[in-house]
């Protein structure tokens, strides 16, 4: 039997149909994508364009993969969902991969990074409570953060825009103001059970943590016996030119939270702790309905061994070593261009005010990038992208700037 095509919207139709029947959570463009292929992906009418966005660091392997489409059409015709009541081949075989590439000797599987994120606080509050602790149950956080949008990951998410709507959010939150030791030793007691940072902030404007810092990170979590906490969800599993961000301050964290490119956009968050925490969480604690499926699970465990198998690490380290060079000579050039910044494929380019008009003027060329916290032009790109690519964004980018400059003369 036959199934029943339903007839797809045109992009009028569609925004149509969003504008009635969607909470209107999005300031969209307005591209209506199709399809992609590698670092390209075409909207309904045909029309290319370079991703340099990669889904909010989530394609890291760009569009179409065919190992990944293999794995979606063996795996769709076998079992996409059981239940975490059962065993199935492939939760426990990437948890293993994940802690053999982390050094971490746990995980727990959820859907989604925010959905991580809840259960590292709840493993950081159990953990203060626990053994001789009894009542650790203060949660430092990194003003300029993002960590999610549920109430509990927006507690640490330490900026008002987002928080403000929602508040009271969930107590016994303290953020600290600056990035430096001193903050740092201030806000440290004995009261603190975790401390929770990226190290690299995304949204925030791609921000690497200093190396001081993380090394007094963790000497104060050591101190105190509080756990590190690193969001690695958008700098993770190789974007920054190693598999985790933490890696390039020669600090492991006790605890890392993993989402986005982990499952090639298939919906896939992960936990990871170290033997310090394996054992503060016990049946009937935590749990997830979806978290974990054998769809998802067989996924990642594809998406690593493609980023092994293609040098995808190597990759990001070395263009993006290349972009960022070619953004700071195009900012001799152009005064426009200030400090740029980042760890292999996870770059932010300060432009200032003028960051909003060159992403337009990028995207009308057919190139999509990121504007983040409001001056920072971000470029997250798949792991796949290539030389020309490359070229072909700076090239792009050198003109729109030129342009820019021209229309003030």
């Amino acid at each position: 039997m036959k199934t029943k095509k339903t007839a797809l919207p045109g992009p009028k139709e569609i925004k149509k149909l969003e504008d009635k029947y969607l909470f209107q959570t999005y300031k969209r463009t307005e591209i209506y994508l199709s399809h992609g292929n590698g670092a390209y992906v075409y909207d309904i009418e045909g029309r290319m364009y370079l991703d340099l966005l990669a889904g909010i660091s989530v394609n890291s392997l760009g569009y179409n993969h065919p190992r990944i489409v293999d794995v979606i059409d063996e795996q769709g015709k076998k079992l996409i969902h059981g239940s975490n009541l059962f065993y199935h081949q492939y939760q426990g075989l990437l948890a293993k991969k994940l802690t053999e590439i982390s050094g971490m000797s746990r995980a727990f599987f959820a859907n989604s990074g925010t959905e991580a994120m809840e259960a590292a606080m709840k493993i950081a509050r159990a953990y203060g409570k626990s053994g001789k602790r009894k009542g650790k149950t203060k949660i430092l956080s990194l003003k300029n953060s993002f960590h999610g949008r549920t109430l509990g990951a927006l507690s640490i998410t330490a900026q008002e825009k987002y928080q403000a709507p929602f508040l009271p959010l969930v107590p016994d939150v303290e953020i600290v103001e600056e990035t430096t030791v001193a903050a740092l030793k201030k806000a440290f007691s004995d009261d603190v059970c975790a401390l929770v940072l990226e190290p690299v902030q995304g949204e925030g404007g791609v921000f690497p943590m200093k190396a001081a810092f993380m090394r007094a990170a963790r000497e104060f979590c050591d101190r105190y016996d509080a756990l590190l906490i690193a969001d690695e969800i958008q700098c993770g599993l190789g974007r920054t030119g190693k598999w985790f961000g933490f890696e390039h301050f020669d600090v492991r964290p006790d605890v890392i939270t993993l989402a986005k490119s982990l499952a090639a956009g298939y919906p896939l968050g992960a936990v990871l702790g170290n033997m310090k925490v394996a054992k503060v969480l016990t049946p009937g604690d935590h749990g997830t309905t979806f978290g974990g499926g054998p769809l998802a699970c067989r996924l990642a465990l594809e998406v690593i061994s493609v980023i092994e198998d293609e040098g995808l690490i190597a990759n990001s380290k070395k263009l993006g070593g290349y972009l960022m060079k070619g953004i700071r000579e195009i900012g001799k050039k152009y005064a426009t261009v200030g400090e740029v910044r980042g760890f292999g494929l996870m770059i932010g380019a300060e432009l200032g005010s003028d960051a909003k008009e060159v992403f337009n003027r990028l995207l009308g060329k057919g190139i999509i990038a990121n504007v983040t916290h409001d001056t920072v032009l971000r470029l997250i790109p798949p792991l796949v992208i290539t030389k020309n690519q490359c070229d072909e964004f700076l090239e792009m980018l050198y003109a729109v700037l030129g342009n820019i400059e021209s229309s003030r003369a």
